[in-house]
Protein backbone atom coordinates (compact mmCIF):
# COMPACT_ATOMS: atom_id res chain seq x y z
CA UNK A 1 0.00 0.00 0.00
CA UNK A 2 1.29 3.58 -0.81
CA UNK A 3 0.27 6.90 -0.31
CA UNK A 4 -0.49 9.52 -3.16
CA UNK A 5 0.19 12.79 -2.72
CA UNK A 6 -0.84 16.01 -4.32
CA UNK A 7 1.68 16.11 -6.57
CA UNK A 8 1.38 12.23 -7.52
CA UNK A 9 -2.44 13.01 -8.08
CA UNK A 10 -1.31 16.40 -10.12
CA UNK A 11 1.20 14.14 -12.50
CA UNK A 12 -0.98 11.48 -12.76
CA UNK A 13 -3.88 13.95 -13.83
CA UNK A 14 -1.99 15.86 -16.58
CA UNK A 15 -0.53 13.20 -18.20
CA UNK A 16 -4.30 12.24 -18.71
CA UNK A 17 -5.85 15.18 -19.52
CA UNK A 18 -3.17 16.85 -21.51
CA UNK A 19 -3.25 20.38 -18.77
CA UNK A 20 0.01 21.70 -17.72
CA UNK A 21 0.81 20.65 -13.83
CA UNK A 22 0.57 23.86 -12.93
CA UNK A 23 -2.98 24.14 -14.30
CA UNK A 24 -3.87 21.05 -12.78
CA UNK A 25 -2.28 22.14 -9.48
CA UNK A 26 -4.45 25.15 -9.63
CA UNK A 27 -7.68 23.43 -10.51
CA UNK A 28 -7.03 20.54 -7.90
CA UNK A 29 -6.07 23.70 -4.93
CA UNK A 30 -9.09 25.94 -6.19
CA UNK A 31 -11.33 22.66 -5.68
CA UNK A 32 -9.89 22.20 -2.05
CA UNK A 33 -10.84 25.73 -1.53
CA UNK A 34 -14.24 25.63 -2.51
CA UNK A 35 -14.92 22.18 -0.51
CA UNK A 36 -13.52 23.90 2.77
CA UNK A 37 -15.33 26.76 2.03
CA UNK A 38 -18.21 24.99 1.75
CA UNK A 39 -18.01 22.62 4.92
CA UNK A 40 -17.18 26.09 7.28
CA UNK A 41 -20.17 27.15 5.95
CA UNK A 42 -21.79 24.59 7.12
CA UNK A 43 -23.02 22.94 3.60
CA UNK A 44 -23.00 19.62 2.39
CA UNK A 45 -20.79 18.43 -0.40
CA UNK A 46 -21.95 15.53 -2.68
CA UNK A 47 -20.19 13.88 -5.33
CA UNK A 48 -22.67 11.71 -6.68
CA UNK A 49 -21.33 7.84 -6.09
CA UNK A 50 -18.32 8.83 -5.15
CA UNK A 51 -18.85 10.16 -1.34
CA UNK A 52 -20.33 13.11 0.73
CA UNK A 53 -18.18 15.70 2.95
CA UNK A 54 -20.72 16.93 5.87
CA UNK A 55 -19.72 18.35 9.11
CA UNK A 56 -20.93 16.76 12.47
CA UNK A 57 -20.87 17.99 15.99
CA UNK A 58 -19.33 15.43 18.57
CA UNK A 59 -21.10 15.88 21.74
CA UNK A 60 -18.41 17.19 24.72
CA UNK A 61 -17.81 13.41 27.17
CA UNK A 62 -15.19 12.73 29.95
CA UNK A 63 -11.72 11.09 28.53
CA UNK A 64 -9.07 10.04 30.91
CA UNK A 65 -5.36 10.05 30.64
CA UNK A 66 -4.26 6.20 30.56
CA UNK A 67 -1.45 6.39 32.93
CA UNK A 68 -3.53 8.24 35.36
CA UNK A 69 -6.90 7.24 35.07
CA UNK A 70 -8.12 8.61 37.69
CA UNK A 71 -8.32 12.10 36.67
CA UNK A 72 -11.03 12.84 34.56
CA UNK A 73 -10.24 15.47 31.61
CA UNK A 74 -13.51 17.14 30.29
CA UNK A 75 -13.37 16.94 26.53
CA UNK A 76 -15.56 20.01 24.70
CA UNK A 77 -18.11 19.56 21.80
CA UNK A 78 -16.38 20.12 18.53
CA UNK A 79 -17.64 20.78 15.37
CA UNK A 80 -15.83 17.79 12.53
CA UNK A 81 -15.61 16.71 8.53
CA UNK A 82 -16.95 13.26 7.72
CA UNK A 83 -17.09 11.59 4.60
CA UNK A 84 -19.53 9.22 3.70
CA UNK A 85 -18.37 7.03 0.99
CA UNK A 86 -20.95 6.41 -2.27
CA UNK A 87 -21.66 3.90 -4.06
CA UNK A 88 -19.25 3.22 -6.64
CA UNK A 89 -16.12 4.28 -4.77
CA UNK A 90 -17.39 1.31 -2.01
CA UNK A 91 -18.04 -1.20 -4.30
CA UNK A 92 -14.84 0.03 -6.38
CA UNK A 93 -12.70 -0.77 -2.65
CA UNK A 94 -14.48 -3.57 -1.93
CA UNK A 95 -13.79 -5.37 -5.39
CA UNK A 96 -10.04 -4.28 -5.20
CA UNK A 97 -9.88 -5.19 -1.68
CA UNK A 98 -11.86 -8.83 -0.79
CA UNK A 99 -10.74 -10.46 2.63
CA UNK A 100 -7.42 -12.81 1.69
CA UNK A 101 -6.39 -10.21 -1.51
CA UNK A 102 -4.72 -7.36 -1.64
CA UNK A 103 -4.48 -5.35 -5.14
Amino acid sequence: MATVTKRDLVMRISDKVGLSQREVLEAIEQLMLEITESLSEGDEVVFRNFGTFQTAINKPKVGRNPKRPEIEIEIPARRVVRFRTGKNLKMRVEEKHELGKSR
